[in-house]
């Protein structure tokens, strides 16, 4: 297990290798992890983890040669203690309680944007660092609670969730900034659409915005990820 600022190493599993390098590059993107393998079947797994230290696997459930969880019951079996973030299609709750006793901590459903997977990274990452001992119910259930994703925010009228993850990853992949008429064209909506969405951002404490002077004309503004918040 990783202690103190060394990064959370995480092995990626996944039998589409187009997926499973997205799922490495995706892991690397998240500060205080890093993706030290890829394999794509479970034997390819069980062989990564001979000889490399895991700390958490990104398990795709549908492998070749077998079912994700009966891969993780093997590893359990083995004496491996790697933690797992289950990614699948399959929205079967039976499965979901199964993985409860297999060591699978979080489920991403496919398809999932990078926003989705940097959520889970990041709760699951604040529940490793709670130490201690608690004092009490509440404070267990605080730590329990750091891995469950929050209900569904409001949005203004007019503003849809996956259209506003689509604006937050162009906008946190900038590191220059964005105007209304460069996100407009990067995420494929009208510039007054994207303007909304980045204004919404503004409001709510994500992003900043600063003029830019240009030789003639109004100048425009741009529009940066606020980099001190997490998501």
């Amino acid at each position: 297990m990783t202690t103190g600022d060394e990064p959370i190493r995480v092995l990626v599993v996944e039998d589409d290798p187009v997926a499973a390098d997205a799922h490495v590059m995706y892991v690397g993107r998240v500060p205080g992890f890093v993706a030290v393998g890829k394999a794509h079947t479970g034997a390819e797994a069980r062989r990564a983890l001979e000889r490399t230290p895991v700390d958490l696997l990104l398990l795709d459930l549908h492998l070749p040669d077998a079912h994700g969880l009966q891969l993780a019951r093997t590893l359990r079996a083995a004496g491996y203690h790697a933690d797992v973030i289950a990614v699948t299609s399959a929205r079967d709750l039976a499965v979901v309680r199964e993985g409860v006793s297999l060591g699978v901590v979080q489920y991403v459903l496919k398809p999932f944007t990078f926003a989705t997977l940097r959520d889970r990274l990041v709760r699951y990452a604040e529940f490793r660092a709670a130490a201690g001992e608690a004092s009490g119910q509440a404070e267990v259930d605080r730590a329990l609670a750091t891995l469950r994703a929050p209900g569904p925010v409001a949005l203004p009228k007019g503003l849809s969730g996956p259209t506003l993850e689509r604006v937050t990853d162009a906008l946190r992949g900038s590191e220059e900034g964005l105007t209304a008429a460069a996100l407009a064209e990067t995420v494929g909506i009208s510039r007054i659409t994207a303007r909304r969405y980045l204004e919404h951002l503004v409001d709510a404490g994500r992003a900043g915005r600063s003029p830019q002077y240009g030789q003639v004309g109004r100048p425009e503004l741009v529009y940066r990820w606020a980099r001190e918040h997490p998501r």
